[in-house]
């Protein structure tokens, strides 16, 4: 770079720029992550800044939106329900998606059978470019997993230049790049996977989405945060942005849509991690409630929370342990729910409810790995700390949903009739909402409206002296 030139720093991790080099991002805290680049050229503040630049025909007329087809932004189903489900369909020729998720998630093992299915189903040829593993291993894991489609194409390249060559030599319908920050442009600055090599390498990749009619498909890095690593700017140029999410611990696996430009942008499907790869679940029920003994145990309630457009049952489960001693600080522990949100209930049921647990070890988890932040777990929680103080069992075809105030008073929450639907094909007989949130009638179910903390707590006793 020459001394003509103006110079500028820019964060490798969040793309902000600086005029001076600084050891510490001023924006996103990381530290050594600013790299030299070119500022951008001042912009002249005249008259002359203000004159329009020098128009040319375009290349196509505009059209009457009646006149343009939609024929080709219409979905092709990949045959993986719950994949579909998500992608508004299933995958759009010309769109590019990115997805995310942690090491070790499974991404790779999803998208080689996206890929098989996409072959199988007679759309094209799936080419799946991958910088992170040898075509060898990949041929491994789909022995595995039974993805070897005769239009299945592998090949193992982290030079930009490499893997377009590969897109016109196999003229695929479907590309897969794993990962976008380990393929290098070499015409770009930049250290790999820096921001301006993601930006360089992201965007020739949609140009030539958009000009083959190509679906694509690129898997992006996480941050220690769990956000999407590199420039957002990334996250603009795709169509579509989903979350792979899950457990390593657990068999659940939760793809999560944040950006969707063909569809809900709030859809959730669930799959199951097996040895054998990766199995959609159209009913996953089942994972969130515990086998039902021949007892019901203290200590547990059921939700129904709302995954996306999704309505899922969850069982609470609460212990309480030991007191400790004046002075000393009680260990609260949750799995699967937010941790603020159990001191608040306790909180509560010891202000409001006249109980005294702030004193005592909790702990507090969900059943099957899934994690519940939602507001509308609160009364299912309380009921499960009542319970498991008490020593008396909820009826265990019992479900509340509903919020908890700080002044004890049960707030409404939204799909509440679709979560009692959900409760009420299930097989659960009694559905504990707060006042006014029902708008329709429900049969086979029981419902129950509460106002306070103390009111659900006398209706659940009801419930269970009437069926115990």
């Amino acid at each position: 770079m020459s001394k003509s030139q103006r110079v500028a720093y820019a964060c490798g991790a969040c793309g902000v720029r600086v005029p001076k080099w600084v050891g510490q991002c001023p924006d996103c805290g990381e530290w050594g992550s600013m790299e030299e680049t070119a500022a951008p050229p001042r912009q002249s503040l005249g008259p002359k800044s203000a004159a329009p630049t020098g128009a040319r025909r375009p290349a196509k007329p505009a059209q009457r939106i009646g006149t343009v087809s939609a024929a080709q932004a219409a979905s092709l189903p990949t045959g993986i329900g719950e994949f579909d489900r998500v992608m508004g369909g299933g995958l759009v020729p010309g769109g590019v998606t990115l997805i995310s998720g942690e090491p070790g998630v499974g991404k790779s093992t999803l998208l080689l059978e996206v890929a098989h299915r996409f072959g199988e189903a007679g759309y094209g040829k799936a080419l799946v470019a991958t910088g992170e593993e040898s075509a060898s291993q990949v041929r491994r894991r789909a022995d595995r997993t039974g993805c070897l489609s005769e239009e299945l194409y592998l090949a193992a390249e982290t030079d930009l230049g490499a893997v377009l060559g590969h897109v016109e030599d196999v003229q695929p319908s479907l590309l897969i790049l794993d990962s976008v920050q380990t393929v290098i442009a070499p015409d770009t600055d930049g250290v790999p996977g820096g921001v301006t090599q993601v930006k360089a390498v992201a965007s020739a990749i949609t140009g030539e989405a958009k000009l083959r009619n190509m679906a694509v498909i690129l898997v992006g890095h996480v941050t220690k945060d769990g956000g999407i690593a590199g420039p957002r700017a990334l996250e603009h140029l795709v169509d579509t942005v989903v979350h792979f999410e899950g457990d390593r611990h657990s068999m659940l696996r939760l793809l999560r849509g944040v950006k969707n430009r063909f569809g809900p942008a709030d859809e959730v499907g669930c799959f199951e991690m097996t040895e054998d790869g990766i199995i959609s679940l159209a009913d996953p029920s089942g994972l969130f409630l515990d086998d039902a003994p021949t007892e019901p145990t203290p200590g547990t309630c059921v939700t129904v929370t709302m995954e996306g457009r999704r309505a899922v049952p969850v069982e609470v489960q609460a212990l309480l342990g030991k007191s400790v001693k004046d002075g000393a600080i009680p260990r609260h522990t949750v799995s699967g729910l937010d941790q603020a949100r159990l001191n608040m209930v306790l909180a509560v049921l010891t202000r409001r409810g006249g109980m005294r647990l702030l004193d005592r070890e909790v702990y507090a988890t969900t059943i099957g790995g899934i994690r519940v932040r939602e507001p509308a777990s609160d009364l299912a929680l309380a009921l499960a700390l009542v319970s498991a103080e008490q020593e008396i069992a909820v009826s265990a075809d019992l479900v509340a949903i509903g919020e908890v105030s700080l002044t004890g008073q049960v707030r409404r929450t939204v799909n509440a009739d679709r979560r009692i639907n959900e409760a009420a094909r299930l097989g659960f007989k009694t559905a504990i909402v707060p006042k006014g949130s029902v708008a329709e009638r429900h049969r086979g179910i029981e419902v129950v409206e509460v106002e306070t903390i103390n009111d659900a707590k006398q209706a659940a006793a009801r419930s269970w002296a009437r069926r115990g």
